[in-house]
């Protein structure tokens, strides 16, 4: 009778090779947009106002970005497209709603941080002339330091809010919405959890990657502005 065998040791022929990031099943794939540049403020006029928040239109230049971030865009599998309650982002969406056919929803909750005392231009104009307010604000990465501005928490709650609805109303599917610069940074602050996005510089017209399910916020890319031209110019 012949002993048995050892199995043989296969091993060697096994590999793991490195595999490339796959959402989880039912999460939802966001890409927010900031708007293109919008018009230049001007000393001694306001931007025109919606419910209290500075509403200017897209600059020459604004325009032309968003047909850029629409081309990239266009070839996408994208199921939904959301815009806020203010025109620029409105404008921004348009080349990729004509490419694709996709019927803008509005989200309220994603409008941009409401500035108090320095909305419709005012904001702009204290920052490049170096307002002592303005320098405590970069300081202490806090919005609400601008006289009767919406509180940093309110504002924080309300994108993340606004961005837990779109996931509960997306699961598994991918997602654009035209947004601002200050909610870039909240929903990216909140994905990563550290308080230092505020002025991270989101370029007009950049792409960013939230992957949702969940609680969990997967922050894939940030500021990919390949579309516009060289990222450090």
């Amino acid at each position: 009778m012949n002993d048995p065998q050892p199995a043989q040791d296969h091993t060697d022929d096994v590999e793991y090779a490195q595999q490339r990031f796959s959402p989880p099943e039912g999460s939802t794939q966001l890409l927010l947009v900031r708007h293109g540049a919008s018009a230049a403020a001007r000393p001694g006029t306001i931007f025109p106002l919606v419910d209290g928040q500075g509403d200017p239109p897209l600059a020459p230049e604004g325009h032309d970005q968003a047909r850029l971030v629409g081309a990239r865009l266009a070839s996408e599998p994208i199921d939904a497209l959301y815009v806020t309650t203010l025109q620029r982002t409105h404008q921004t969406a348009a080349p990729l709603i004509e490419a694709t056919g996709l019927e803008p929803r509005v989200e309220p909750d994603l409008r941009e941080v409401y500035l108090g005392e320095w909305e419709g231009g005012r904001y702009r104009e204290h920052v490049a002339n170096g307002h002592p307010i303005a320098r405590e604000m970069f300081e202490k990465q806090r919005w609400d330091v601008i006289p009767g501005a919406e509180p940093d928490d309110d504002f924080r709650n309300r994108v993340v809010a606004g961005i837990e609805r779109i996931r509960d109303n997306h699961p598994g599917e991918r997602v654009v919405a035209v947004v601002h610069g200050g909610v870039i940074a909240a929903a990216v602050g909140h994905a990563t959890g550290v308080n230092g996005w505020m002025f991270a510089g989101a370029e007009n017209c950049s792409i960013h990657h939230l992957v949702l399910i969940d609680g969990v916020w997967m922050l894939r890319a940030f500021n990919d502005v390949a579309h516009l031209g060289p990222l450090l110019r």
